[in-house]
């Protein structure tokens, strides 16, 4: 988060945002299960956070998707990688 310049406070913003949405689930994932979710800062910086399940939520990433591999910033291009 820090290279990508996303400040803690947008992720909280991102996730709690009214409109923020889980657009993936990844049961499988090697760190336990988790999903992407796409949200919205304050500011309106369009953000997707990937974190665990509760109870122990823990943020794994957070970035700005690129137009070029998102299709209306829910679905990959070309299907998931």
């Amino acid at each position: 988060m820090i290279e990508r310049h996303i400040a803690v406070n947008e992720v909280e913003e991102a996730i709690m945002d009214d409109k923020a949405e889980v657009i993936e689930n990844y049961p499988q994932d090697p760190r336990g299960p988790s999903c992407l979710i796409l949200g919205k800062t304050a500011k309106g910086k369009i953000l997707h956070v990937q974190c665990s399940y509760p109870p122990n939520v823990a943020i794994i990433t957070a970035y700005e998707p690129e137009f070029t591999e998102w299709v209306d910033w829910r679905t990959r291009r070309g299907g998931r990688k």
